[in-house]
């Protein structure tokens, strides 16, 4: 087994902006390195405003960006090496993500438990209708949901809190060892985000996914995170244990951020909101549309 789960080195992603005669390069993320443990599940968040790079980082550790310097390797395998569809089925079994807007992520003109039942056939190779249904089943009681709530429902007929939970069993359906979450929460109902954000901590705790969660937003960031990454303009400026950096940051753009959020007040009043998925969110549970 390695003993690295994600090892990011030096990475960096460059762009090319204008005509021929006034290109300019713009430097999206720059040489960029952190490591995800293979034995210690985690959450580490990615903080920055809008520009700082953090979504082109997060796009390059799914594989849908290549770094223009650096490498990544998920279990020690090169994203570079990837090719062909079963090493890329291979990638896909062991990292999935969450994006920012569930009904982009879902056909509007089909059902969800069809993208459930098709994602479940698809990484088990189990085709037997009995088996597949109790597996989507499980994976949305993991969330919190159940496969009888959703079945022949259309994702418009959801909640965006629901169709985000629908989108992580999806992800769950994988097996995956690693989830990235970009913006997860920050088009979800405020009165909702505490159940996707407890959910991470409980795929966390309970089911030993490590999490890269991608946000602008310090007070969840503080809530759930174990270590966190400031980002500005493509560097990373600050990391290190999230409380530890939150608390006492020595970076004047971390010292920005933090100063726009009461961190302790904040994050005291979601711990009292929201300490587990226990009891906030239960199958059969009405849930007030986003």
């Amino acid at each position: 087994m390695n003993d690295l789960l994600l090892d990011v080195m030096e990475v960096s992603r460059s762009f090319v902006r204008g005509r021929l005669l006034s290109r300019e390069t713009i430097v999206a993320v720059n040489k960029v390195s952190f490591q995800l443990a293979s034995r210690r599940p985690e959450i580490l968040a990615i903080i920055g405003e809008s520009g700082s790079g953090k979504t082109t980082l997060a796009r390059m550790i799914l594989n849908m960006e290549t770094p223009t310097g650096g490498r990544v390797r998920l279990d020690g395998v090169d994203l570079a090496a990837i090719r062909g569809s079963a090493s890329r089925m291979a990638f896909m079994h062991k990292v999935q993500p969450i994006f920012q807007n569930p009904f982009e992520s879902f056909n509007p003109l089909k059902r969800v438990e069809r993208y459930l039942l098709m994602t479940r056939r698809r990484f088990s190779g189990t085709t037997g209708e009995g088996t597949v249904a109790a597996a989507v089943d499980a994976a949305l009681h993991k969330v919190g949901l159940s496969l009888r709530e959703v079945s022949d429902r259309y994702p418009h007929e959801l909640s965006g809190g629901q169709l985000q939970r629908v989108a992580i069993a999806r992800a769950l359906l994988a097996e995956p060892k690693l989830i990235v979450a970009d913006e997860p929460v920050s088009m979800i109902d405020a009165s909702l985000r505490m159940s996707i954000v407890n959910l991470f901590k409980t795929l966390r705790d309970d089911l030993g996914i490590s999490i890269i969660y991608v946000t602008h937003d310090l007070a969840t960031a503080y809530y759930i995170s174990d270590r966190i990454m400031i980002m500005q303009k493509g560097s990373v400026v600050e990391s290190g244990d999230a409380r530890t950096v939150l608390n006492a940051p020595r970076h004047p753009y971390t010292h920005q951020l933090r100063e726009a959020v009461l961190l302790p007040e904040v994050a005291g009043a979601m711990q009292n909101v929201a300490p587990s998925l226990d009891g906030l969110i239960s199958p059969g549970k009405p849930e007030r549309r986003a």
